[in-house]
């Protein structure tokens, strides 16, 4: 008896599990703290390990070892670009850097890496030979204040409307002449300015290398890298931990410092002065038409090339989809800053951004961590970079802009869309031959005019039984460009029958077709013959 006057409770049987003397209860417990850390994405945690830490930073240790293989592969092509570019080297690092520790923090998408990229090393060029180092830093000043604009006005999403034909043929282009331009580095010569020039001169150069000793070693040095960077895919996965650019890099950098190959080197100036504030002078430089039209190009390379990337890093992992109008503003705070720095423009780079999801990375903090070591690298070891050899860097270069044309693509295309296809070899060509800004508009014009060409599809259907009335239907969107089409098959049908044009089908119907149409049906019909009658859509 209880001391207060009732019963205790009938004893109950507990049944013991395998391992005596532990509860049952704990199990469901376990069971409901892992569901509870599968349903908010953090790792359950042991009473004896630091839960605080583990629930601020979940995914610390992936996204670690995937900064440092992210850095890795970045560093030989920052400096790679800012080479080719024309640029010291320190200012493809400095672009890296605000890439990881500027738009790495900021919304978007949060797996994409950013950084200078081969795609605008073409375009990057140009403008440092027209017009100077220091312009250079207004220009990229103004894409990204331009992009912040067009973020915050939420015109990022429109970017997926741009002809994927001349997005393709914009990089084949300038994969063309960023290969035919980095085989003159390889070769150890000065390339020619236009793109056409570059193509041009390839025999001239094959033929003065054949004689020089220095131009064949130079060669050899720059061949070698583009065949380690091949053949990297296809060794073991033990050894392709390591990146294949940064790989080639090394062992020619080893190659020139074991034989004492007479190449060029990267030539280091420091980080701190090889930054440029853009001055008044250089700022009074956007008035110019040439200087606009820069920009112009550069905002619609560098954002599509970063939604484009967007879209393909979304494919590769099924975290967090890409929020395109604040991507495009972090692409813009990016570029901002490093036009203040006077450093190279930067856009999303889709090799970079595979790499990142490749080696495990879930959050930002991988490409924000990337920004930490290549900014360390270049505080603490820039005299690495006077090592790497010239033909290395250029390797890597015809190897990106080899891959920058869509071979594949075009051979799809040519199969099911010959239209599209056409409008690819016509962009990189138009490239090629007159330059970026232009050939990019050329392309776009003609996808606008084959999109109207189509818009403007009609068809006309003539019934005639040999006797009676002709009956004609014409369906479709009748516009001014299928006009001549149009009035031609009109004008084959018979005058002395009766004749009934039905419209209703029509889906469009412009001004200048009503206007014929009518003026047709007035003078078709012979003397005594019934007039056309014309059954039109309301206008």
């Amino acid at each position: 008896m209880a001391a207060d006057g009732r019963s205790p409770a009938p004893a109950r049987l507990v049944l013991r599990g395998p391992h005596r003397g532990r509860p049952r209860a704990r199990r469901p417990l376990r069971l409901l703290r892992g569901a509870v850390s599968a349903a908010t994405g953090t790792p359950a945690t042991g009473s004896g390990r630091d839960p605080g830490r583990r629930k601020r930073f979940p995914f610390l240790r992936q996204d670690f070892a995937a900064s440092l293989v992210v850095f890795l592969v970045a560093l030989p092509l920052c400096v790679g670009v800012a080479v080719a570019s024309g640029v010291p080297a320190e200012l493809g690092l400095i672009t890296g850097i605000v890439g990881g520790l500027v738009t790495g923090f900021l919304p978007g998408s949060s797996l994409q890496v950013s950084g200078p990229a081969a795609g605008l090393t073409v375009l990057v060029f140009e403008a440092v030979s027209e017009y100077g180092l220091a312009v250079l830093g207004v220009i990229v000043l103004a894409t990204g204040l331009i992009q912040l604009a067009m973020g915050a006005l939420k015109l990022g999403r429109y970017f997926r409307a741009i002809s994927v034909a001349v997005v393709e043929g914009m990089l084949a282009g300038i994969g063309l002449v960023l290969i035919a331009g980095q085989l003159y580095s390889v070769a150890g010569a000065e390339a020619p300015a236009s793109g056409l020039g570059k193509l041009a001169g390839l025999p001239g150069l094959v033929a003065d290398s054949a004689g020089s000793t220095a131009a064949l070693t130079s060669f050899g040095l720059g061949a070698a890298t583009v065949a380690v960077l091949v053949l990297w895919k296809h060794l073991p996965a033990k050894v392709r931990t390591v990146p294949g650019a940064l790989a080639a890099v090394a062992l020619a950098t080893l190659a020139t410092l074991a034989f004492d190959l007479p190449v060029a080197t990267v030539e280091v100036r420091g980080l701190l002065d090889s930054i440029q504030l853009p001055g008044l002078e250089a700022v009074g430089g956007l008035a110019g038409v040439g200087v606009l039209g820069t920009v112009l190009a550069f905002v619609l390379i560098a954002s599509a090339e970063s939604l484009f990337s967007a879209a393909a890093v979304d494919r590769l992992h099924d975290g967090p989809r890409t929020e395109y109008d604040k991507e495009l503003m972090a692409q813009g705070a990016g570029n901002t800053v490093c036009g203040l720095l006077g450093a190279l423009p930067m856009t999303a780079v889709i090799v970079r951004s595979s790499a990142n999801v490749s080696a495990g990375a879930r959050t930002k903090a991988s490409r924000v961590l990337h920004g930490v070591w290549l900014l360390l690298f270049a505080a603490l070891l820039p005299a690495v970079l006077a090592y790497i050899p010239l033909p290395a860097l250029a390797g890597i270069l015809v190897h990106a802009g080899w891959k920058l044309i869509p071979l594949r693509s075009i051979a799809a295309l040519w199969r099911g869309h010959r239209g599209e296809a056409l409008i690819l070899v016509v962009t990189a060509v138009a490239i090629v031959v007159v330059n970026m800004f232009e050939g990019v508009l050329i392309g776009l014009a003609l996808a606008v005019a084959k999109t109207a060409w189509e818009a403007s599809h009609s068809k006309l259907e003539v019934i005639d039984k040999g006797a009676g009335p002709v009956q004609a239907y014409l369906s479709g969107n009748a516009t001014f460009l299928r006009l001549p089409k149009i009035l031609d098959e009109l004008e084959g049908l018979p005058k002395d029958r009766p004749v009934t044009v039905d419209l209703s089908g029509l889906h469009h119907l412009d001004h200048a077709c009503r206007t014929a149409l009518e003026d047709w049906s007035r003078r078709h019909s012979a003397k005594g013959t019934e007039p056309v009658k014309v059954t039109t859509p309301a206008p």
